[in-house]
């Protein structure tokens, strides 16, 4: 049993610690005040039992505040006093100095809450490391200067969750959709070095490369570009090799047909959208960004963008590639295919690949072979969005989101043309919604009082965050600013015009819908009074942001967020303040935003429909999900669930397993189990190897694809899972 010291180091539990430390306070006051051995005895025995019994490695803060209630309870007033007082003391000493232990427990690799941070950031390598170290001395600045001290206690306390608070003292943004068009029609800057206009699919892939890189370093959020913006490369390389192949032939002095030039013209061009591809797909996952990982990059494949046919059927060729070629994976170490994090794929189910008989359906049914063994790519329905993203001219719109999930709302420029690739996110602030139901205790009366308060405190928290932003720049991020990422200021301008009015959006954030209804009714949202009040909180967070849009001119947005760490956190939270709470807090992690829960028994068509009411009502961003097992020899299935996607919901994935062994090659399922002291670990069925450097596991948790493993709660909410099919 373990437990987790400040610095974020694990240790075995010492239940002599607790009672040598209740003695020490309890040797201060009067006999007649004081507690006997007994009572000592009976109070460590207590808190055993509770770390046991909560399947957790509890913090020092959490065991300290049980050991007070005790002590209390037992009546010895005088010695919790002693107690508080002396954790007051050590509180003062210890801020004196706040950073130092955690960074030291970074670079010595055993802080356990930051190794399993990120899904995607492994801990060990030095430029991870210096950017956490960046980010606590970050995190310090921000709690104890830049924001209110009621908003870092609330964010502390688990009732909010502020953002990228480690990126926050710097003037960064959060996420976007690259205009990687501009950048590459009309040239770019990157480092300083004039990018010209490129003349081949392949150079135009690998400057394409060059600008996700730039732009992941310069922002701290996802970002999306579409392979559309380089469709267009295909006929300029089209165009070059023709001319290649005709002087080939003439100083060979050889004569060939039409048909047959023009057959080995399209498989020189294939060969050429092949190595573009490949370019993208492997530099994407070995490039490493100042934030220690790989670019968190959205790849949008959408025919309906096409401006004429000869563009699509080029468009369609490049969807192929990359299907194909993520279909067969990246080599590990090993030399093993094994399934990579990014780029993340998103497939725009249209009229054109839905049917059997539409002309791209053969696209379809590859990327359902590649769902199936890869995870990706996930489905936007054409059909849906357009009934869902309605702009102020009436018009619907299709377009991806930025990074995994974060959608931007409908915007007509000053030309009344629709605009979405530049465009960018603020930012993002999250409220813990099972906190608020546990805090009213059954009364609805009270639940829309505590969340009118948790709303306000919110919205200041986002002014946070507009605010920062106010002021930036252009050269804080000339690849952003300047360069056509995002737009193209003149050096000294501020971004301030493109914070208001539409152009960029700020996120509203809600987790734990499920468990807050639950908390109120005892209801699940698939019982319909549960379904009915989860709307009904649904549409209020809704009217929160648009009063704050419309006293503002600032786009605020509702958000599904898609904890990581924070599912952990926000569960630790609700026990400390609440104790364990059946069906509530009776888990160590709590359900993303909308979500049917992940031990609910229900069927993937069922799931898909309920969601798809929540997700209308989450403009800012959300997507859906249905766990299913291995369905690589079931492709008919596959197509069976992206149709029904098609027809009923704008956004959503299959997740299934894709892991592997390097010590016995096993191919299939990697196990999650305990060890002795009951921590969740992952275990190779087949030859028993729990060596996590010597396994390649990857599984969907937020939306995209991890696969650097994961703290304890998110574990057990992996663990948890049930199949949906």
């Amino acid at each position: 049993m373990k437990i987790l010291k400040r610095s974020g180091v694990e240790a075995v539990f010492d239940v002599n610690k607790i009672i040598n430390a209740i003695t020490k306070a309890n040797q201060t006051v009067d006999l007649k005040n004081a507690l006997t051995s007994t009572q000592i005895a009976e109070i460590g025995a207590y808190i055993e039992g509770i770390c046991k019994a909560l399947d957790r490695a509890l913090s020092v803060e959490e065991i300290q505040d049980i050991v007070e209630t005790r002590i209390m309870q037992a009546g010895a007033f005088e010695v919790a006093k002693k107690y508080i007082t002396y954790r007051y003391v050590r509180s003062l000493v210890r801020q004196a100095n706040s950073t130092d232990k955690q960074i030291l427990s970074l670079i010595e690799c055993n802080n356990e809450d930051i190794k399993q941070e990120n899904s995607n950031k492994n801990p060990v390598i030095n430029s991870v490391q210096r950017d956490y170290m960046a980010g606590e001395v970050s995190k310090d600045i921000a709690s104890r200067i830049l924001l209110p001290q009621d908003i870092v206690e609330a964010h502390n306390q688990g009732l909010i969750h502020f953002h990228d608070m480690d990126y926050f003292a710097q003037h960064m943004h959060n996420c976007d959709l690259v205009n990687l068009e501009d950048m590459l029609q009309n040239g770019t800057v990157i480092s300083g070095t004039m990018i010209d206009r490129p003349h081949s699919f392949s150079t135009a892939c690998n400057i394409a490369t060059q600008i996700i890189a730039q732009v992941a370093s310069n922002q701290y959020g996802g970002q999306s570009i579409t392979l559309t913006h380089l469709a267009p490369f295909v006929e300029e390389s089209r165009g070059r090799i023709r001319n290649e192949l005709a002087a080939e032939f003439s100083e060979a002095g050889g004569a060939v047909s039409g048909e047959v030039f023009e057959k080995i013209l399209e498989k020189r061009v294939r060969e050429e959208i092949a190595r573009g591809v490949q370019t993208i797909q492997y530099q994407v996952v070995t490039l490493m960004t100042t934030n220690g990982q790989a670019p968190f990059v959205t790849v949008f494949m959408y025919l309906g963008e096409a401006r004429n046919e000869r563009e699509k059927a080029d468009l369609a060729i490049i969807i192929e590639e990359v299907l194909k070629q993520r279909y067969k994976g990246v080599k590990n170490e090993t030399g093993t295919y094994i399934t990579p994090a990014f780029p993340k794929l998103i497939y725009v189910l249209e009229e054109d690949n839905v049917n059997p008989d539409s002309p791209y359906y053969y696209l379809t049914e590859l990327a359902a072979k590649c769902t199936a063994k890869r995870l990706v790519p996930d489905y936007i329905s054409e059909k849906v969005m357009l009934a869902n993203k309605i702009d102020k001219n009436g018009q619907g719109h299709c377009y991806t989101c930025m990074g995994c999930r974060s959608f931007l709302t409908p915007y007509v420029d000053e030309d009344g043309k629709p605009k979405y690739y530049g465009r960018f996110n603020q930012g993002v602030v999250t409220v813990n919604l099972p906190d608020i139901g546990l805090s009213a205790n059954g009364d609805m009366d009270a639940f829309w009082k505590i969340f009118g308060e948790r709303m306000e405190l919110c919205h200041r928290a986002l002014q946070c965050r507009h605010e920062r932003l106010t002021g930036t720049l252009s050269d804080a991020a000339p690849i952003l600013w300047q360069h056509g990422a995002l737009l193209r200021l003149k050096k000294g301008e501020t971004i301030d015009k493109y914070l208001h009015g539409g152009y960029s959006t700020i996120s509203l954030g809600y987790a734990g819908l499920w468990e807050c209804v639950y908390s109120l009714i005892k209801k699940k949202l698939t019982q319909p009074e549960g379904e009915a009040l989860g709307l009904e909180i649904m549409r209020k967070l809704n009217t929160y942001t648009a009063k704050w849009k419309a006293a503002e001119n600032i786009d605020y947005s509702l958000y599904g967020t898609p904890l990581e760490s924070t599912t952990y956190k926000f569960a630790k939270c609700l026990q400390r303040r609440f104790g364990v709470v059946e069906g509530v807090s009776d888990r160590n992690y709590i359900t993303n935003s909308y979500h049917v829960h992940v031990t609910e028994p229900i069927d993937a068509f069922a799931k898909l429909a309920l969601e798809s009411k929540f997700q209308l009502l989450s403009p800012g961003g959300a997507i859906s999900y249905v766990e299913v097992p291995n369905m690589q020899n079931n492709i008919p299935a596959v197509l069976l669930v992206m149709r029904y996607i098609y027809d009923n919901i704008m956004y959503a994935e299959l997740n299934t397993k894709s892991d592997y062994c390097q010590v016995c090659r096993f191919d299939g399922e990697i196990e999650i189990v305990r060890d002795d002291d009951g921590k969740l670990i992952w275990r190779c069925p087949k030859c028993g190897n729990m060596d996590e450097s010597k396994m390649n596991v990857a599984r969907r948790t937020c939306g995209y694809i991890g696969t650097q493993f994961w703290n304890q709660g998110r574990t057990q909410e992996i663990r948890d899972r049930v199949l949906h099919l």
